[in-house]
């Protein structure tokens, strides 16, 4: 069986367009990323998804916290908070995670989408 190839924002295809998920756009930023900047590492927290009770309780022992932001590049000390390009909007943890991580000298982009947080990142880069 073929594996499916994973969208990318430089070929965004016109179906994309109608899939505003924050899943979807967060897969076209990190192929974007790991096409233009390949031996950077990028990695997701995967702290979003919904669990059950027993699970969730597990994770939260082993230091799973509500709020963090979605992907982190070591190199660079970059939180990327994904959200839709439309309607997204930061929850109280995700504020309060944010603002914490800015006043320890950490830099975090929140991305209305895969597009515009291309664009923070190589604004960013540029510094």
């Amino acid at each position: 069986m073929r594996r499916k190839k994973a969208q990318s924002l430089i070929g965004v295809s016109k179906t994309y367009r109608f899939k505003h998920s924050e899943h979807s756009e967060q897969v076209g930023f990190v192929n974007w990323f790991r096409a233009k900047y390949p031996h950077t590492l990028i990695f997701a927290i995967p702290n979003g998804e919904k669990r059950t009770i027993s699970v969730a309780t597990r994770l939260k022992a082993e230091g799973v916290t509500r709020g963090i932001p979605d992907l982190y590049i070591p190199s660079c000390n970059l939180w990327v908070e994904m959200k839709r390009a439309t309607g997204g909007r930061l929850s109280p943890d995700q504020k309060k995670v944010i603002e914490y991580l800015r006043s320890v000298g950490h830099t975090v982009i929140i991305g209305k989408g895969a597009r515009d947080a291309s664009k923070q990142v190589l604004e960013f880069l540029k510094k």
